[in-house]
């Protein structure tokens, strides 16, 4: 077995274990929607879950290291193979990785009658366990390169780490210096990748229709400075959350992103929503920065959670949201078109954007906005999961017979 095609068509077990997309981009998106309807049936006073945790921190950490932790597992899995000439992790290996990050859903949700250290060390487990895999694959390939990705995940490790170890002391973890950390490092995540990939696809869809401008190629020396920028804003915020120097970086990054988005032609993009979403996602990016910004300069303008989930909900949300689809269409040999249950998930998550900001701008009508916000989040992954989900848990027909 010399090639990825050749050891995926080796296995022969079930097929969600032939490939890392299959089982994290499936779990991630059923665990989305699962997870927020859970959290809208605490904000409405329904049942709680038996968590060690707040239910606000509960909601937070498993969005932003439940969800985000899958979705990275899923889409490096896929990548690596790729960037390092080497042969992916399938068959009862990958399932066992899926199991480790299960094991960290249960445990979170009923940590409250379990040690803090137990609940650390399961939860923790995935990430570590797969970042070991990773940091070998990139290392037996000398794909030096991408040591970054392994640097920004081993950030994203440590804040879940402090995010336990915050919650343990009893602090309120979902503002805290873990979910910060975790936060950036997801942030600088799609600036890094999203930087690669967005221009590039963009590049090959306008190729493809004889366009006449095409984007700025990605990673010149523009961009490192906006990464640059970006990264010193959110080390800032990490550290010193409210200073005035902090919104100044985050209004400066914001105000580079916004230009380097508008560098790689998206609004030549409107036809295709495959394309364009990508875009979009990565929009939330600047817009989160400036968010947060106005927020630490003129507190009280959009609610220091509101701002926040520019970040969270938009360019985490909907930026997995777009490679997810793009990734197992292309992967499972569809067509790279959005059809209209496509168009209309990613409507959705947009939606529930738009409403959770705004429950942020406008308390009074919070609760409302709270459950809009919610039930666009379940659509938008619950729709994912069931137009998805058969190329996910099947084999191409080739592949059957």
């Amino acid at each position: 077995m010399s090639t990825t095609s050749e050891k995926m068509r080796a296995w022969t077990g079930p097929a969600i274990l032939s490939f890392g997309f299959r089982p994290f981009f499936f779990g991630a998106a059923v665990w989305a929607a699962l997870a927020m309807g859970l959290w809208l049936a605490m904000l409405s006073g329904g049942a709680g879950l038996a968590s060690a945790f707040d239910p606000a921190s509960w909601h937070a950490h498993e969005f932003l290291f439940g969800y985000l932790g899958a979705v990275v597992a899923g889409f490096l899995l896929t990548a690596v193979p790729n960037w390092t000439g080497r042969l992916p992790i399938v068959g009862w290996r990958l399932g066992g990785l899926a199991c480790l990050w299960l094991a960290g859903r249960v445990v979170v949700a009923v940590s409250g009658g379990l040690p803090a250290g137990v609940v650390a060390v399961v939860d923790l487990a995935f990430p570590v366990v797969f970042a070991a895999a990773l940091a070998r694959e990139i290392i037996a390939g000398r794909n030096w390169r991408n040591l970054i990705v392994l640097a920004m995940l081993g950030a994203l490790i440590l804040g879940n780490a402090l995010f336990h170890w915050e919650a343990a002391r009893g602090d309120y973890a979902a503002q805290g210096v873990g979910l910060r950390l975790g936060l950036g490092a997801g942030v600088m995540m799609i600036a890094v990748i999203g930087g690669r990939v967005v221009p590039s696809f963009t590049r090959n869809w306008l190729v493809k229709r004889r366009g006449k401008v095409l984007p700025a190629p990605p990673m010149q020396g523009f961009d490192k400075v906006a990464l640059l920028a970006l990264l010193l804003a959110l080390a800032l915020w990490v550290a010193v959350p409210s200073s005035v120097l902090t919104g100044v970086a985050l209004a400066l990054a914001g105000v580079l992103h916004v230009i380097r988005l508008a560098r790689w032609a998206g609004h030549r993009t409107g036809a295709e929503p495959l394309v364009t979403v990508l875009h979009a996602g990565y929009g939330f990016v600047p817009l989160g920065a400036l968010a947060l910004a106005v927020e630490i300069l003129v507190p009280g303008t959009f609610g220091m959670a509101g701002a926040q989930h520019l970040w969270m909900a938009g360019a985490i949300g909907l930026m997995t949201l777009a490679v997810m689809t793009r990734a197992t269409l292309g992967h499972t040999g569809q067509v790279l078109t959005a059809g209209p249950g496509t168009v209309a998930i990613y409507l959705a998550l947009v939606v529930a954007v738009l409403a959770r900001v705004a429950a942020g701008v406008w308390p009074a009508l919070s609760g409302p906005l709270h459950m809009v916000a919610g039930l666009g989040w379940i659509a938008g992954f619950g729709g994912f999961a069931v137009i998805y989900g058969p190329l996910l848990l099947r084999l191409p027909a080739a592949k059957r017979i």
